[in-house]
């Protein structure tokens, strides 16, 4: 999350900066789509000579989107509803709307433009483009026809559709697509929202992360950042995280784990309605492991399922869920744990149980009409007062008029210049 709300003119100088970086990296951006061919859909095609667009009109969403009809609504996260639309060209999309009273979400609707355009992966969900006419923000994102992990993961019907196999490419595909943000990425990223309500699923249930709207770039060499404003989901939050704002790349680490034991056992990390032992996924997993019970968790409802594998996966989550923060494998050892048949796992401590939940309350999945039993932390942010909603609208609208004059040369200036792979303009 980008932090606009520091004192007096602090705040006009971070959104400034936020604004100029958010317009460098689209424009720089443009060059890339341009040579991967992508086309945004905004009514173009993608032809010899033609621009594909990154800035979708409002008139074409409304259209494709039916304009926003009930129907089409995918479901309602904390940004706003996200409907499916279908473009003139044939392609399906998935349209996120920010909220038009929502402050909060106009900076992670930038923090999230100006990651996803800077990043590409297969476990990676791919940002098409952006509308921003008047109040009226959207991300446009290609559309997933399987919706999120949650929307079957936690039905016991919709869950059969999930075998041990599935389940086993879903927790492979997310550690493939947290070791490119942490580690191979152009940029250093943590995501500091990993949830299975963010992982969303194609048509074969291959996994891609989403909702980067709370991501933070790692500059340079820094290993960490501290932060007042703890944002997130209680139960996926790392202790150091919640107790003292202390985030790294374990912090993802931290939530995958708790990802990994939810996908095993078919549950949510809480649910008080199973009793006081067995409330905390996390504590229940590790009594079970103490006492030699691991296969225990495992979801009762799936048929045949690997012994070695669940197993594996269930001390895996363990380890990733360490209380001390060294203590938490890389991604790097968490892909090769799981790709390798011989690697001996390490015996886990005690995980970091206390410290990472707050008061629940009913959130619902963005891309689900199902209700997730999850609690999002916000934090409260001060603001200057001379800053206002409109101005930052103002803005960055301002920004994309001047994108929209600048396409055409940028286009010119990177047809006429290499860039190595993996390199921005």
């Amino acid at each position: 999350m980008i932090d606009l709300s520091t004192k007096g003119t602090q705040a006009d100088g971070g959104l400034h900066e936020m604004t100029m970086g958010f317009f460098s990296i689209i424009a720089c951006c443009v060059g890339k789509r341009l040579n991967r061919g992508v086309d945004g859909g905004g009514g173009g095609g993608g032809g010899e000579g033609e621009t594909p667009e990154l800035l979708f009109g409002l008139q074409s969403l409304q259209i494709a989107t039916n304009f926003f009809f009930e129907s089409n609504k995918l479901g309602h996260g904390g940004f706003g509803p996200v409907y499916k639309g279908l473009m003139p060209n044939g392609q399906e999309v998935a349209v996120k709307k920010l909220s038009l009273n929502s402050r909060q979400g106009m900076k992670e609707f930038a923090n999230e433009v100006k990651l996803l355009l800077k990043i590409q992966h297969r476990n990676l969900v791919t940002l098409l483009g952006c509308c921003i006419e008047g109040p009226e923000k959207m991300l446009v994102y290609e559309y997933l026809p399987n919706r999120s992990l949650d929307y079957f993961l936690f039905d016991v019907n919709k869950s059969a559709a999930l075998d041990w196999p599935r389940r086993f490419k879903v927790i492979t595909g997310v550690a493939r697509g947290l070791l490119y943000l942490h580690e191979e990425a152009p940029v250093r990223i943590i995501h500091r929202d990993i949830k299975a309500s963010n992982i969303l699923l194609d048509e074969h249930l291959n996994p891609k992360i989403s909702d980067f709207g709370l991501a933070r770039l790692f500059p340079g060499n820094d290993t960490h950042f501290d932060t007042l404003k703890v944002s997130g989901t209680y139960g996926y939050m790392a202790p150091e995280y919640v107790t003292r704002g202390y985030a790294s790349v374990k912090t993802d680490v931290f939530s995958y784990g708790i990802l990994v034991l939810e996908i095993v056992s078919g549950r949510k990390n809480h649910n008080d309605r199973l009793g006081a032992d067995k409330s905390d996924l996390l504590r229940y997993a590790w009594m079970l492991f103490q006492e030699g019970k691991t296969l225990e968790l495992v979801d009762t409802n799936l048929k045949k399922y690997i012994p070695a594998e669940a197993a594996m996966c269930i001390q895996l989550g363990l380890l990733c869920c360490q209380a001390a923060v060294a203590d938490r494998p890389h991604m790097s050892s968490v892909n090769l744990m799981l790709s390798s048949e011989s690697f001996n796992l390490p015996r886990p401590g005690k995980p970091g149980i206390h410290g990472r939940c707050g008061g629940l309350s009913t959130t619902t999945s963005a891309f689900t009409k199902t209700n997730a039993s999850t609690s999002t932390a916000t934090a409260v942010t001060k603001t200057s007062p001379g800053s206002s909603y409109v101005e930052e609208s103002s803005k960055i609208q301002y920004l994309f008029l001047l994108l929209r004059v600048d396409k055409r040369h940028h286009h010119h200036c990177c047809r006429h210049r290499h860039h190595p792979a993996g390199v921005l303009c």
